[in-house]
């Protein structure tokens, strides 16, 4: 048996990092109190952890078809959307309170990733249109359709 190769173990790398913080997620999702407020993430919790640990095996198995693997400058262009969601999800939305925090990544990460030239103004008023756009999709679907909790902090 050969040694697997730099795509499949960069595969198997990032499919064992999603389905390690799968597993948390559900555990936090099936002990965190008040429980009411957890059924709508205990239930998308399990299903998305049984896909990652279906992926990660999948994965140490050799079963998928990987590609090259992540070139130096893939990860360039990921590294700030990756530092801005573990700001978010660590700091942000606990901190801000989920409404003004997904606002504001939401935002940067549109800013960041946006191809429209940031030198006009069109451009920008079209990015704060979908940012408000997102937002009243979020508070609807959380607050009014699933009536779940989000973190309250700072604004709302």
């Amino acid at each position: 048996m050969s040694a697997p190769s730099l795509p499949r173990i960069q595969h198997m790398i990032g499919s064992g990092i999603v389905a390690a913080v799968g597993v948390w997620v559900t555990y936090v999702s099936y002990t965190a109190t008040p429980s009411e407020a957890f059924l709508f993430p205990r239930l998308i919790a399990t299903v998305f952890v049984v896909l990652a640990l279906w992926t990660f095996a999948k994965a140490c198995l050799g079963w998928t078809k990987v590609g090259g693997g992540i070139t130096p400058t893939q990860v360039k262009n990921l590294a700030p959307g990756l530092i801005i969601a573990l700001i978010y999800i660590f700091w942000a939305a606990k901190g801000l309170g989920f409404y003004t925090a997904t606002a504001i990544a939401f935002f940067i990460l549109l800013s960041l990733y946006d191809p429209a030239p940031h030198g006009q103004l069109k451009s920008w008023l079209k990015r704060i249109a979908i940012t408000a756009g997102f937002m009243l999709v979020m508070y609807g679907l959380f607050a009014k359709l699933l009536t779940v909790y989000t973190p309250r902090e700072v604004f709302f």
